[in-house]
């Protein structure tokens, strides 16, 4: 039989837990390995760690649920007395080698929530031999275990903002990540001002005070919270969306002139205009060769389409250059749009002019929604593998987990048992 020495390294537990003894149970084919703290980790609350009185045996002995040895699963078998906290009352004593509340120990919460993060929740569920219900338990007391370490809102001065669907009808998430880590430091079931001011509540008058500048899209229920709890911050628009504001209404023109062109018996002319539609959205250093040839005829047989495509591609670099020239494009562009007689991009500009302080403070501090893009492409590649997710907060969970920093290192390969922010991928 090995030694304790031995049993912890294969458990995965430190020296202030004792191995008293082990059983092999040939009926459920199955290890149980008894297991106390000692006395130095003995009687402290399971919620906050602070020494108290004991108060009753609890429910007697029972299992936490560790790693499988090989082909066996693995239980470690200890008594579950409760102390009386002086600050939460009458609570589960403390354990090493699990979290409060927990059936499973540590190293093993830590290898499933590792896992869910890598693989889909099929190989999860047949790896670890759980249900997958089990798995969403898992994943918020490893976030929350991570949180409480580190405070997700201390120092956020640049943030993003922006919505994502997480269901069929209609159903989204408010998600917030900080352009100074990169990292998702909230998210929450809703899209309206009430779940934007939930978010707020979290950080408190004085962290909201610290905050400089929100991206976001041109949405006028995040910018009316921001202005009401942040009234030191700058929204800032981000530029990829007023970019499609003028590919919309370059695409507006362009169906126009089909229907005219459908109306006046000129098929041929109609089903060209109609197939032109790539050769306009596309940058023109990413046309190919039939692209530039269609764009080439269009500016021949219909200047209006024409003119409207190159509105569209002097906005876009407008938007794409930094700086006070930016600003001085941006105000010739207006000017241009005001003048230039084509009812989509007359609009197009009085919306740019509506938003104009969002748009150029988005050039002047080259901030933009590519990081929270980026994230939300993440995530819905997790809510495809997590699919079984049935409820809405362990999803949430799950994105916290793996972009916000908290995915656990595999057991034996870092330092498991202390949470600590992982480095995003």
């Amino acid at each position: 039989m090995f030694g304790a020495n031995v049993w912890r390294r294969v458990l995965g537990v430190d020296r202030s837990t004792v191995i008293e003894d082990v059983d092999f149970d040939e009926e459920s084919e199955t290890v149980v390995v008894h297991v106390r703290p000692r006395r130095s980790a003995k009687r402290r609350c399971g919620r906050c760690g602070v020494r108290a009185p004991g108060y009753d045996q609890g429910q007697g002995r029972r299992n936490w649920r560790a790693l499988d040895l090989g082909t066996l699963r693995c239980f470690l078998q200890a008594d579950s007395p409760r102390v009386n906290c002086p600050t939460h009352g009458p609570t589960v004593a403390q354990v090493p080698w699990a979290r409060h509340g927990a059936g499973h120990t540590r190293d093993f919460d830590d290898t499933v929530a590792w896992l869910v993060t890598h693989t889909p929740k099929s190989t999860v569920s047949e790896l670890m031999r759980i249900a997958w219900r089990s798995v969403g338990a898992i994943i918020e007391r490893v976030v929350a275990d991570g949180r409480a370490a580190h405070d997700p809102f201390d120092g956020l001065t640049r943030i993003g903002l922006d919505e994502i669907s997480y269901k069929r009808g209609h159903r989204y998430f408010t998600i917030c990540v900080d352009h100074a880590s990169g990292r998702l430091v909230w998210a929450a079931v809703g899209r309206d001002k009430k779940t934007l001011n939930g978010f707020f509540d979290l950080l408190g008058p004085e962290r909201c005070a610290q905050v400089r500048l929100v991206s976001a899209d041109a949405a006028e229920w995040i910018a009316d919270v921001v202005a009401e709890r942040c009234p030191g911050a700058t929204v800032c628009i981000d530029a990829f969306h007023v970019v499609a504001w003028a590919t919309e209404a370059l695409d507006d023109v362009r169906r126009e002139v089909w229907n005219e062109a459908r109306k006046a018996g000129m098929t041929q002319h109609a089903r060209a205009i109609k197939g032109s539609r790539y050769a306009l959205w596309r940058n023109p250093e990413d046309l190919t060769r039939r692209q530039e040839a269609k764009l080439a005829w269009i500016a021949q047989v219909n200047t209006k389409l024409y003119r409207a495509y190159l509105m569209k591609e002097q906005l876009r670099i407008a938007i794409r250059t930094k700086g006070v020239l930016a600003l001085t494009m941006l105000d010739a562009w207006l000017a241009w749009a005001q003048r230039c007689r084509i009812p989509a991009f007359v609009e197009l500009g009085k919306k740019i002019k509506k938003n104009l302080a969002g748009i150029e403070a988005a050039m002047l501090h080259n901030l933009s929604n590519a990081l929270i893009e980026s994230t939300k492409t993440k995530l819905r590649v997790l809510h495809r593998m997590a699919f079984g997710f049935r409820q809405p907060e362990h999803l949430i969970a799950l994105a916290l987990l793996d972009r916000g920093g908290y995915c656990p290192p595999l057991p034996g390969r870092g330092h498991s048992s202390a949470p600590a922010l992982a480095t995003l991928g």
